[in-house]
């Protein structure tokens, strides 16, 4: 898919742990780890917002387009 989901990254440059950003973002850790591996079909507006607000980032941060 050429959308590639960024979150891991956003992670490890803020320093956060899986379970502390299900905790801030308020989904769980089987979603995020679908998220954080690129293994997911769609995102809710209001899912991209909570994280971006968890990491303290921009959606073009979390989200990338790569041509195949």
């Amino acid at each position: 898919m050429p959308i590639v989901v960024n979150v891991d990254v956003m992670m490890a440059r803020r320093k956060m742990s899986l379970t502390e950003l299900s905790e801030k973002v308020g989904i769980t850790m089987a979603n995020l780890s679908i998220l954080k591996t690129g293994k997911a079909r769609a995102i809710r507006f209001e899912t991209l917002e909570a994280l971006c607000e968890a990491l303290d980032c921009q959606p073009g941060d979390l989200l990338e387009y790569q041509r195949e």
